[in-house]
């Protein structure tokens, strides 16, 4: 009873705060809030759930399909089973938002009702056709095959979209022939327009074991051909899923409009490998009288060497334009690393990355990832260290705030490169084996020194998740490792814990300081090295929380050589509103 009448009273508390109020409100973060939504839908009893990351309420989640921006409104589409929290039932789950922070949900944008979709409502994207959204996605069809197909809104002046026409006069508009593989055939890219008039989009498939990305074409975004030749193809890594191919500046961070093929500019093609479950990209030239993609000079036909989108534990990765503030964001799929007992018990499955701002790096060889802008409206509490020297060996807690929910950036310099270990150009092809045979007793030249995250607050601290680097000397240069290990990150059963490693494309002799950028919320960290230059976003799950302990926070140095923070930032994050069921603070005012 006294958490009922406890719930009323801050409901009513609330209720005086909503009172007309049309955006989301800063109030919303306050520690009355967050109490509400916890008392109401039990995170005081499932510590994995996260606080500020996109997931729904409950079930499935996988890929983002078809974000966009639209009458004020930002919208995400993802792979959603609305029945249970393993996968099957796909369908589209949508959300709207007014900050990319918080996302109301409603309802259901595409189901499975026809026999083009009527086995799944599988990965597609958004274009903006006349000035109004329309839908390409994958159907399985009740043949089983991979088909492409088309939806429009059903009321284009609804700034929600909360209803989508499937016409059966169009459906399928693309289907599997000749030598395309009716089980591989998927994820169509947002569409561009050329110069020549026609509409294009990008589909990945399987044609007798060699990877292409298929292009077609149509003048009137209905009726589409196949092109004769691919946008590209891989003879040696397997089928390619999940495409996105845009343009990207080489003279500024803004994003540009997937149609932009002319000035200064450079076109980015990224996929998704099956065979390793993780997401490629590659930077080129688009010849568009061709109508294929060119991959920069020193491109081979080899995925072991081709830039990883996010080291860590991402796949099917989605970016759209965001024209109200010209720049181009991404999301990512996170699935879950623990067991599927555990997510029936939990009730829901898979998260998506905070979104994330990406452009060219201006080497012109990279591209670059990290958190929006507007995730510092979560920012609360506030701890800081300077010109720190972490001594070999030395472990120092970072205290002040709660730790499971934090936004860390720190800058570590090296007094020194001399020390450095020498580096043997294979390490190049599997820096997570060499990462995975650094263990917390060596004590290297340079490093490991970093982060250690959601530790327990036991002496030994016997869960821990580090996030690290590791310098290198290859002849004339300077190598940067940077490593996740997750074999201490939980005492639970059942938990994948792999390590990963990247090596950083950064210069650290310039000025002998590498940064690290790290986003804990509560089972997912995400890592940006050297100002999202290598990515790497990890899943963990300590057992300690399950009793209510809390976590704990570090810097450390385990390299023979002192090392200095020159700077180090932490905030307390609030919890954002995100997909709360019955909850209509969006559409309440959009009739």
């Amino acid at each position: 009873m006294a958490r009922l009448l406890l719930l009323h009273a801050f409901l009513f508390q609330i209720s005086i705060l909503f009172i007309k109020i049309d955006a989301v409100p800063s109030s919303l973060l306050n520690s009355e809030y967050q109490q509400i939504q916890d008392l109401c839908f039990g995170n005081e009893i499932d510590p994995d759930r996260t606080a500020f990351h996109f997931q729904p309420s409950k079930n499935w989640l996988n890929d983002p399909n078809g974000p966009m921006y639209y009458k004020g409104l930002y919208h995400l589409f993802y792979q959603y089973n609305p029945v249970g929290p393993l996968w099957g039932n796909i369908t589209w789950g949508h959300s709207v938002s007014t900050d990319l922070v918080n996302w109301e949900a409603l309802d259901l944008a595409l189901d499975r009702t026809d026999p083009f979709d009527i086995n799944g409502c599988w990965s597609g994207s958004v274009t903006f056709v006349s000035g109004e959204p329309v839908i390409l996605y994958t159907g399985i069809d009740d043949k089983h095959r991979n088909v492409q197909n088309i939806a429009f809104p059903k009321n284009g002046s609804d700034p929600l979209l909360r209803q989508w026409v499937k016409p059966s006069d169009y459906n399928p508009i693309m289907v599997p022939r000749g030598d395309i593989d009716p089980d591989n055939f998927r994820d169509p890219s947002t569409g561009w327009f050329g110069q020549d008039g026609y509409w294009r989009t990008v589909v990945g498939a399987n044609m007798k074991g060699r990877a292409e990305i298929l292009l077609y074409k149509s003048q009137n975004f209905t009726n589409w051909t196949k092109n004769e030749f691919p946008l590209h193809e891989s003879l040696s890594s397997g089928m390619w899923e999940c495409p996105d191919f845009f343009p990207v500046s080489l003279s500024s961070r803004d994003g540009l409009d997937p149609s932009v093929n002319t000035g200064n500019i450079k076109h980015v093609l990224k996929f998704g490998l099956m065979k390793t479950l993780r997401d490629y990209y590659l930077v080129g030239t688009y010849d568009e009288k061709k109508d294929v993609f060119i991959p920069d000079e020193g491109y081979e036909d080899d995925y072991r060497t081709w830039p990883i989108l996010d080291y860590g534990h991402i796949y099917a990765s989605k970016s759209f334009f965001d024209g109200k503030k010209n720049r181009r964001i991404l999301w990512s799929w996170v699935n879950e690393s623990d067991s599927e007992a555990d997510d029936i018990k939990k009730g829901w499955s898979g998260i998506q990355t905070f979104p994330r701002a990406i452009w060219l790096d201006a080497d012109g060889k990279q591209l670059i990832q990290w958190p929006i802008e507007e995730i510092k409206s979560l920012r609360k509490g506030q701890v800081q260290l300077r010109d720190f020297e972490l001594q070999s060996g030395a472990r120092h807690e970072i205290t002040g705030i709660s730790t499971s929910q934090a936004d860390v950036d720190v800058e570590f310099e090296l007094p020194s490169l001399e020390g450095a270990e020498s580096f043997d150009d294979s390490f190049l092809l599997d820096p997570s084996k060499l990462c995975d045979e650094i263990t917390p007793s060596d004590k290297g030249g340079i490093g490991p020194f970093g982060l250690l995250v959601l530790t327990s607050d036991v002496e030994g601290l016997e869960e821990h998740t580090g996030i690290f680097f590791k310098v290198y000397k290859n002849s004339d240069k300077y190598m940067v490792l940077m490593c996740s290990h997750l074999r201490s990150s939980s005492r639970r059963e059942g938990v994948y814990k792999p390590t990963f490693g990247a090596f950083v494309g950064v210069d650290i002799s310039k000025d002998k300081r590498i940064s690290l950028r790290t986003l804990i919320d509560h089972s997912v960290v995400e890592n940006f090295a050297a100002g999202g230059r290598t990515c790497m976003t990890l899943r963990v799950y300590p057992k300690h929380v399950l009793t209510g302990q809390t976590s704990g926070l570090y810097v450390f140095n385990l390299g023979s050589l002192d090392v200095n923070i020159k700077e180090l930032n932490a905030w307390e994050m609030a919890r954002a509103r995100v997909n709360i069921r019955n909850d209509d603070f969006i559409s309440k005012d959009s009739v």
